[in-house]
């Protein structure tokens, strides 16, 4: 593609691992704009976390990580999370002149000529030698599929589209989803609604234990397996439990984290059970978590019939030009930190190796 602007990496996203991977980039000896680009197709910095729900304080947040190189310090805890984060975000990105550039949508990545990548954008096309991919989830949440579904006369929505507590004042609300996310919402939820009710498709796993070093490492053992294996990631949370904290354990003996087996089938009023159990609801609130977003990596067909993408680390197997970050077991948000540099790394040695084509 004779318009399509050379560069020697595309860094697709600026959450927390684009942002990383950006950072080993620029600490190494590529500059920005000369030597690689940073595309995000959000609106402003933040990631994920500038579209999170106002009622998130920063306080209440778990899991946020210090970007690489600055740490964030002197938030003030009962400011939304949101506001927090992107200006961090903001002030990280001026820090380290990463220049990125947004919005910017990307909508392929394809085989090239002279064993380069082609990334389609609505900003035009670039020719890329290697990539890192950091799209995250945020822009794929996962909408389970029960019979009746679309006779429901409520309202239906996912974690992604949650506007905070007070919408659901006097209402009947189902939440569905035995994560953090899920948990979170119904204890906030729960003062002002005239019921809630929650159902998960598993019992909720509560950890008293604190979650140590290794804890953590034996959790993302766990989701990197699955993903040599060629199967889709599941979350690190997923394998690590719901923290047993006190606001939790408040809401178990309220009754509020009384959690009921996953229900059968939608009605316009509810959902109901095989056992003819049923609740009326007003609102049924999916919590039911992301899938990865890389739906344009598509036509480089890296996915296993299993329907992951296998990574060695961050390299995709199929393809070593490609690295996924913030995918499977870099998906936490220092796992996302680690992954940046050894993204970097690997892609270091790749271009002072001649080009190579995909394997």
């Amino acid at each position: 593609m004779n318009n399509a602007r050379e560069i020697e990496v595309v860094v697709i996203g600026a959450g927390q691992a684009g942002l990383a991977g950006a950072y080993h980039l620029r600490r190494t000896g590529f500059e920005p704009e000369r030597d690689f680009v940073v595309l995000d197709h959000s609106p402003g910095p933040g990631g994920a976390w500038q579209f999170r729900w106002p009622s998130l304080t920063y306080g209440k947040v778990h899991g946020m990580h210090a970007l690489p190189g600055m740490e964030l310090t002197g938030a003030d805890p009962t400011r939304p999370s949101a506001e927090v984060v992107s200006e961090y975000f903001d002030s990280y990105e001026h820090a380290f002149d990463l220049r990125v550039r947004r919005p910017v949508d990307v909508h392929a990545v394809r085989a090239g000529e002279d064993g380069r990548l082609l990334v389609e954008t609505s900003d035009g096309t670039w020719s890329t030698r290697a990539l890192i991919n950091a799209t995250g989830t945020w822009d794929r949440p996962f909408w389970p599929r029960y019979p009746g579904q679309e006779t429901f006369r409520g309202r239906q929505l996912h974690t992604a589209q949650y506007p905070g507590p007070e919408e659901f004042a006097g209402l009947r609300v189902v939440v569905v989803g035995g994560g953090a996310s899920g948990t979170q919402h119904l204890l906030e939820i729960a003062p002002y609604a005239a019921a809630t009710t929650w159902v998960t498709r598993r019992p909720p796993v509560f950890r008293e234990e604190p979650f140590d070093e290794g804890a953590g490492r034996a959790a993302v053992a766990m989701v990197e397996e699955r993903v040599r294996q060629g199967l889709p990631p599941k979350s690190v949370v997923s394998v690590t439990g719901l923290p047993l904290n006190d606001a939790v354990r408040q809401g178990l003996a309220d009754g509020v984290l009384d959690r009921l087996p996953m229900f059968d089938r939608i009605t316009p009023d509810g959902v109901e059970w095989d056992d003819g159990r049923r609740v009326d609801a007003d609102v049924i609130l999916w919590a039911t978590g992301f899938r990865a977003a890389v739906d344009h990596l598509a036509p480089l067909r890296l996915r296993e019939p299993g329907g992951g993408i296998r990574v060695d680390g961050t390299r995709a197997i199929a393809d070593p030009r490609v690295h996924l970050v913030g995918y499977g077991p870099s998906a936490s948000t220092i796992g996302a930190n680690r992954a940046g540099r050894a993204a970097v790394r690997d892609i270091r040695r790749l271009l002072a190796s001649e080009p190579v084509a995909a394997v």
